[in-house]
Formats: structure tokens, C-alpha cells, sequence
């Protein structure tokens, strides 16, 4: 199985993510993977915090030459901005000047201080935070390495930002992810990006938030990942708990998911066809989002993820209690966004090639790249 584990707080030294069970020889350069960070800091409404971190990457062990060995990979991606906080956060002796009482509704503050017995929220802030996910883009451009080799390919745009959602019914290919990217909110529809471009400035205006919803699609995912003989292996279960694991999303749902509630059965399911020509099954539709009975059926797969506006706004309105006095007051502020759902667009990304890489190894084994992608061919070539 693959397996990665993150650890590092905000604004500490830095991250580090440990991946297991990569095959042995899959192309890995350090360049690749600061590529993927690059794209976590995409679009438009992100704070200056994305000019000061230049997630400086460190490949710690299990590549050799450029390619994996087989052991586990460690990555470390240093904090540039560590010596400001350097005795804030410090792990040896220490006083902090001025404690963080006022925790943010919507964030885990609260929770995470009853839950620890904590009097001070950057106790679990610094570990709730969205830098976290800077480790996971690093894990998952492994997980997007390995599954190049497999011919699957993942990409992702914005469908909806606050109240403005594109009408378009067109989805980016994995050759249109360079436009997507270069779109200031990552959307593959060129008249919603105005729009949604306006909706953050009218939000930053006034010192709020906005929240959204990105759709990822894997392009060449064969027929079989996943399992529908015991809960925890259905693929869409797994996406569903992935993408739910991204900090402030709050909804998930694969192929046409919430719509197909509305329709009759007649409507809501996708029609198999056989394709003589090529002797595969075709489907007119993939309203299922490629998975059914939570078994890949060989069409794209596709979920939206739905983010809730972020917790820390930029006018203090929110209206919460002082853990020490008691008394009612507003949320505390740290260096916030107006909105990060485009870069949430590519943490998805990786949620979705982590657990599809997993499936992959899973399904497929091997302990060398050749072998998996050799199993590959046997078990597609015996496919009827």
C-alpha cells in the first residue's frame, strides 16, 4: 500500500511528508515537485503570505540518481519565514507574550483547545492550518509520477466561486491544464472567470470571504480500482474521506452526485454500450462520475469539492468568547486570504492521485515501476 504521514506546524521550521510503497525507479526530481507548489499558490485572492513562502524542497532519502529506490521517500520543505517565529514557536523552553484567547468560529480552535486542554489556540492552530497541505502537494506529485507511468492523468478547475458558477458544461482536459492555471481563479470558463474575479474583489472590499467549489476529473483510469466487497474499500468512499480531509471543505460529491437525487432512474443512470471496433464497453454518459458500486468502470473520474469561506476574515466581525474572561468579543486575526479555492482546486488534485495511486499499487504490485506497469498490461489485456 502507499502510505504518507505529514508533520510540522505553520509556522514552525518546516514540513516533512514520509511516502511508503512507492515502487523502485519512478522518475523523481526536487524541480518536478516545487512545480506542484508552485501551483498550490495559484489564484487570485490569496494573501502576501504566497510571495513569502517559496517552499524551499529538500529530498531527504529514498531517491537516488532521480529515482525512487523503493524505501521511503522523506521530503522536508523548509519555512523561509522560520527566524521571525523562531522563538514564538520554538520546540525548547519558552513563554508566549501574548497567548491567542479569542478563538475563530469555523476553525478548529475551540474544539481543538477543550480537546487537548489548551489555553492558547496557536497550540492547534499551527497544526489545523492550510500550510499543512504543502506536504501533501509534495506527496502527491509522487502519486501523480507514479500514475503518469500508468497513463492517468488529473486535472482541475473551478466550477463555482461564493454565488458565481459557471454555465459552461465543458470540462479541461489534461492538455488544457496549463490554461487552467494560467486563468487568475483557475476556471476553464473564460466569461465565469470575470465574474468570479469581481465576487473576490467585492469581498475583499468589504474585508470578507468567499468559499467555492472545484471539480477534479482522472482522465485514463481502467476499469477495476476500488472494491464493492467491504465499506472502507469503495473507491468514492475513499475519495469522499480524502477530499473531506482538505482543511474547510465541507461537501463532496462523485460524478453528478447531489442532481442525480432529483432525477428518475431512468435518468440518472449511464447506459452500457459495446464498441466493436476497439472490444471495450462504452457508456453514452458518466453521470456515476466513473465509479460504480464503488468499482472504476473505466470512465473519467470525477468529483466536486465544495469549500466553506475561511475562518479568519479580514474585518474582525465574527462574534466569539475569550476563553480566559469569558466575556464575549471577535475572533482574533492571522494573515488570511480572501479566498484560497483555486489553490484547494490542486490540494483535491492530490487527494485524488494519492488514493487512486494507492488502488494502483494495490491492484496492481509490483516492486519496480516495470513490473507494476507490465501487471497493468496483463490484467487490461485479459479484460473481456
Amino acid at each position: 500500500m502507499l502510505r504518507y504521514l505529514t508533520a510540522g506546524e505553520s509556522h514552525g521550521q518546516g514540513l516533512v511528508v514520509i511516502v511508503e510503497g512507492l515502487p523502485a525507479g519512478l522518475p523523481v526530481t526536487v524541480e518536478a515537485v516545487q512545480a506542484e507548489l508552485g501551483r498550490r499558490r495559484l489564484g487570485y485572492g490569496r494573501g502576501p503570505r504566497m510571495r513569502f513562502e517559496q517552499d524551499q524542497l529538500t529530498l531527504i532519502g529514498g531517491v537516488r540518481h532521480g529515482r525512487t529506490l523503493g524505501s521511503p521517500v522523506a521530503i522536508e520543505i523548509a519555512n523561509t519565514e522560520w527566524p521571525k517565529w523562531k522563538q514564538e514557536m520554538s520546540p525548547a523552553g519558552g513563554a508566549t507574550e501574548k497567548p491567542l484567547t479569542k478563538p475563530r468560529p469555523g476553525h478548529a480552535d475551540l474544539p481543538g483547545m477543550q480537546k487537548y486542554g489548551f489555553s492558547d489556540a496557536r497550540n492547534v492552530l499551527e497544526r489545523a492550518s492550510a500550510r499543512e497541505t504543502a506536504a501533501r502537494v509534495a506527496a502527491g506529485a509522487l502519486a501523480k509520477a507514479l500514475l503518469g507511468e500508468l497513463e492517468i492523468a488529473i486535472v482541475s478547475h473551478i466550477v463555482q466561486m461564493g454565488p458565481v458558477a459557471t454555465k459552461s458544461g465543458r470540462r479541461p482536459r489534461p492538455e488544457d491544464l496549463d490554461g487552467v492555471d494560467a486563468s487568475q481563479v483557475r476556471c476553464f470558463d473564460p466569461e465565469a472567470e470575470d465574474a468570479m474575479v469581481a465576487e473576490v474583489k467585492a469581498a475583499a472590499k468589504v474585508g470578507d470571504s468567499l468559499g467555492g467549489i472545484a471539480e477534479v476529473i482522472a482522465y485514463g483510469v481502467p476499469v477495476g480500482l476500488g472494491s464493492h466487497v467491504h465499506w472502507d474499500r469503495k473507491l468514492d468512499g475513499l475519495l469522499a474521506q480524502a477530499m473531506l480531509s482538505i482543511q474547510a471543505v465541507k461537501g463532496v460529491e462523485i460524478g453528478d452526485g447531489f442532481d442525480v437525487a432529483a432525477r428518475r432512474g431512468s435518468e440518472a443512470h449511464d447506459p452500457i454500450g459495446w464498441d466493436a471496433a476497439t472490444g471495450t464497453y462504452q457508456r453514452d454518459s458518466n453521470w456515476s462520475g466513473g465509479i460504480e458500486g464503488g468499482i472504476t468502470n473505466g470512465e473519467p473520474v470525477v468529483a466536486r469539492v465544495a469549500m466553506k469561506p475561511l475562518a479568519t476574515l479580514n474585518r474582525p466581525v465574527l462574534r466569539t468568547v475569550d476563553v480566559e474572561t469569558k466575556e464575549e468579543t471577535v475572533s482574533f486575526k492571522e494573515r488570511t486570504d480572501v479566498t484560497a479555492v483555486p489553490a484547494m482546486g490542486v490540494v483535491a488534485e492530490t487527494m485524488m492521485a494519492l488514493v487512486l495511486a494507492n488502488e494502483a499499487v494495490r491492484k496492481f504490485g509490483g516492486d519496480s515501476v516495470v513490473e507494476v506497469v507490465r501487471n497493468r498490461d496483463a490484467y487490461l489485456a485479459g479484460l473481456s
